[in-house]
């Protein structure tokens, strides 16, 4: 069954993370102000007609436009709410920065399988860095930006 306006205002009005802001022709956005991230609008452009979408980029298992943004037109209630716990996560300060490791410390050491080269990913002021050595081969804003680098490189957790 599809959700209408009013339904689907109910469900992020049920979220207290999120404040609500009307714009133009009857819209309303949803912001998430806790956000770490620059992004704060979760959800964006809630139409009348039911229509709308919400900020997804980078979650796995939702294909966003070049905006980051899903359509959420056709979400039952379990999508949507579904969607909303993970937007809100990716872009609370946990989700952004991640700031723990699988093993539970700010660093991991990652070898070839051959094991002839050791890159280490050092969590500092906010960023994952990569380092060959003492020399840095890379920053990235995530843990999981940082592990999927080092995977594609051809890396292994040690």
């Amino acid at each position: 069954m599809l959700l209408d306006y009013n339904q689907k205002l109910a469900i992020f009005e049920s979220f207290s993370e999120l404040e609500r802001k009307d714009v133009s022709l009857g819209r309303v956005n949803f912001q998430y102000t806790g956000s770490a991230a620059d992004k704060k609008n979760v959800v964006y452009h809630l139409h009348p007609n039911g229509n709308g979408y919400v900020f997804a980029k980078g979650i796995d298992g939702y294909e966003a436009d070049p905006k980051g943004l899903v359509n959420i037109r056709d979400f039952s209630e379990e999508e949507l709410r579904t969607l909303l716990k993970k937007a809100i996560f990716a872009l609370s300060p946990e989700g952004v920065y991640e700031q723990e490791t699988a093993d539970g410390n700010d660093h991991e050491l990652w070898v070839t399988p051959s094991g002839r080269q050791t890159l280490e990913i050092i969590y500092d002021n906010e960023l994952w860095n990569v380092y060959a050595g003492e020399q840095l081969d890379g920053t990235f804003r995530t843990y999981k930006e940082a592990t999927e680098y080092l995977t594609e490189e051809g890396f292994i957790r040690k």
